[in-house]
C-alpha cells in the first residue's frame, strides 16, 4: 500500500533493459539514508516472468515496494504513439504517463530512465525545491535548444531563442497533480506529431516544445552523461552504448560503478555480451514502431 510521505519513482522498461533496472535498484537502495520509504512504479514493456522474479527479488521489501502495470494499461483510451524514426524503444515515450499511474494525491514523482545508477541518497533530490516550476531537470549535452547536433530543429518557429535550455528527459522530478490539470502528455504528443519530420530525441524533443523555459534546471551531477567525466556523481546515465555490451566506449570508472551494483541482484555472474544483440534491438524497435504505425 502506497503512502503519501513515501518516495515516489516511475521507470519504464522493456525484456532487453530489465538487466539494467536491476543495477538501478540496488544502486538507489544502497545510496539511501533516510526512513522514507520508496514506491517504485514499473511499467512494463514485456518483461518476462524470468526477469521480472529477478527485479523482484533485486529488492528489499523493508525499503522498496514494486508496482507493476503492463503498457498497455499505461496508456489512455485513443492515445497513439507517434512512429518516428529514430531506434528509440516504445519505452522511451511511457514517461509521459508517469503522472497517471501512481496515486492521485501524490504531490511529486521522480521519473528515472532504466540505463542509470543513482550514487546519492534519492530523498536529497525528492526533496528538491522547484520553485514553482512544473519539473526540474539536468541540461542535455546539446545545452539549448539551438545547438546545431542536438536542441530543438527550427526552433524559432515556436518563439524560442538559441541560447534556450535544453533538458535531457533520462530524469524528471515533476508536480503530477499540475501535470495532469495543464495535459501536458498530450500536449507533447501533439507537438512531436504535427512536427515529426524534424522530431530528432522522440518525447524528448516534445518534452522540451511544450516546457520551454518552464523548468528548473538542476546540478548536471544529478544526470551526469557516462561520456562524460564528472566528478562526484550524484546519478550516472548511460546514454550511449550500455555497460551491459562489450563495446561499451564511456568513462570506465562508471562502467565499474554499474556492476559493482550489478553483483548485488539475481543477475550477479553476468558478463557483458556481443554487440550484434544491441544492433538486433535497435532494429526491433524501428520494425516495432513501424507496424504500430501501420495499425493505427
Amino acid at each position: 500500500m502506497s503512502h503519501p510521505d513515501n518516495i515516489t519513482l516511475v521507470v519504464a522498461t522493456d525484456n532487453h533493459y530489465a538487466i539494467l533496472l536491476g543495477a538501478l535498484i540496488k544502486s538507489i537502495e544502497e545510496n539511501h539514508k533516510t526512513s522514507e520509504k520508496i514506491d517504485l512504479y514499473i511499467i512494463d514493456d514485456g518483461v518476462s516472468d524470468s526477469n521480472r522474479k529477478r527485479i523482484s527479488e533485486s529488492v528489499t521489501p523493508a525499503v522498496t515496494t514494486l508496482f507493476w502495470f503492463k503498457t498497455r494499461e499505461v496508456l489512455p483510451p485513443g492515445i497513439r504513439i507517434p512512429v518516428d524514426k529514430s531506434a528509440f524503444p516504445i519505452t522511451t515515450y511511457l514517461r509521459l504517463f508517469a503522472p497517471y499511474i501512481i496515486p492521485a494525491e501524490a504531490r511529486r514523482f521522480i521519473y528515472l530512465d532504466v540505463d542509470m545508477i543513482v550514487l546519492e541518497d534519492i530523498s536529497k533530490l525528492w526533496h528538491t525545491d522547484l520553485q514553482g516550476k512544473l519539473l526540474g531537470a539536468v541540461q542535455d549535452l546539446s545545452k539549448t535548444v539551438g545547438s546545431d547536433w542536438g536542441g530543438i530543429p527550427r526552433y524559432e518557429k515556436f518563439g524560442f531563442k538559441a541560447d534556450d535550455l535544453y533538458f535531457n528527459a533520462g530524469l524528471i522530478i515533476g508536480d503530477p497533480i499540475r501535470w495532469r490539470k495543464e495535459d501536458i502528455s498530450n500536449k507533447v504528443i501533439q507537438a512531436i506529431t504535427d512536427n515529426l519530420d524534424e522530431v530528432n530525441l522522440a518525447d524528448q524533443y516534445g518534452l522540451n516544445v511544450v516546457l520551454n523555459n518552464q523548468w528548473l534546471p538542476l546540478d548536471e551531477r544529478w544526470n551526469a552523461f557516462s561520456a562524460l567525466d564528472i566528478k562526484a556523481p550524484y546519478l550516472i546515465h548511460f546514454l550511449d552504448i550500455k555497460p551491459i555490451f562489450k563495446t561499451y566506449r564511456s568513462n570506465p570508472l562508471y562502467r565499474e560503478e554499474f556492476y559493482k551494483y550489478l553483483r548485488l541482484t539475481p543477475w550477479k555472474d553476468f558478463e557483458p555480451v556481443s554487440d550484434y544483440r544491441r544492433l538486433a534491438r535497435k532494429a526491433y524497435n524501428k520494425l516495432r514502431k513501424n507496424v504500430l504505425g501501420l495499425l493505427k
